[in-house]
């Protein structure tokens, strides 16, 4: 598999680069499609040639996560699910067709990023497209009512100035779910256990290697915004609110 080359100081370019290259870029935007292999399947993903949020390749933890995910299908079973910096869709498309996973798509607010996810369910067998929101994290979340119980997302670490922008999306999305309706609709559908697996959490993992510093910068700054985080093992965390 390729790997990118890029730079993170390109994550947040000036502004002045950034209108320059506006109107250039859709006329150097090209395209590669390429099979992966992942758990008892294939999948073709388009991926970008190159864009400016890294949303452009499949990344390391993709792959493991998927793989540790066939192995734990417990923490993903009868949950409706919302991927964070979901870049081509293919975890997401992975699941879908492994699980039949209820799960939607979310990456920076930008069209090519949701029309390629769309182009990826297609090839891949899923139609419709699986649901994609557009979120920037940190600004406001487009959806006032959230009422997904499980948040994933791999390989997300990169960028350390983003850990505050991503910790308060995590932050509403645990905290504005409403955990009584879940409890009260599967204690309806007598599903034992429901109480305890109602609550929402954040799962995640990474295979790109980031420092120590920066690993307890997240994970303190997810602990004084009030969640708690737990290492399940092989590099994938938990992490929920404490309330």
């Amino acid at each position: 598999m390729d790997i990118a080359l890029f730079s993170p100081s390109s994550l947040f370019p000036d502004e002045d680069e950034s209108s320059n290259d506006e109107g250039t870029s859709e006329t150097q935007q090209s395209y590669e499609e390429r099979k992966h292999q992942f758990p008892g399947m294939e999948l073709i993903i388009r991926e970008f040639s190159f864009h400016e949020l890294n949303a452009n390749l499949l990344w390391p933890g993709t792959f493991a996560f998927a793989e540790w995910l066939v192995q734990n299908p417990s923490w993903i079973r009868g949950r409706k699910c919302i991927e964070l910096g979901s870049g081509t869709g293919s975890l997401a498309i992975f699941l879908r067709k492994s699980f039949n996973l209820d799960v939607t798509t979310s990456d920076y607010d930008d069209q090519e990023i949701e029309d390629n996810i769309a182009y990826n369910c297609s090839v891949n067998g899923i139609a419709p497209a699986l649901p994609h929101i557009k979120h920037t994290w940190g600004e406001n979340f487009p959806i006032s009512d959230p009422d997904w119980d499980l948040v994933i997302a791999s390989d997300i670490l990169l960028y350390v100035k983003q850990y505050q922008n991503l910790i308060k999306t995590l932050s509403y999305l645990l905290m504005s779910y409403n955990y009584k309706r879940k409890c009260d609709k599967m204690a309806s559908q007598n599903d034992e256990g429901g109480e305890s697996l109602a609550k929402p959490m954040f799962v995640m993992s990474w295979r790109r290697r980031i420092g120590k510093e920066d690993e307890l910068l997240f994970f303190s700054g997810c602990e004084n915004a009030g969640l708690e985080v737990k290492h399940l093992g092989s590099r994938v965390y938990c992490i929920q609110s404490i309330k």
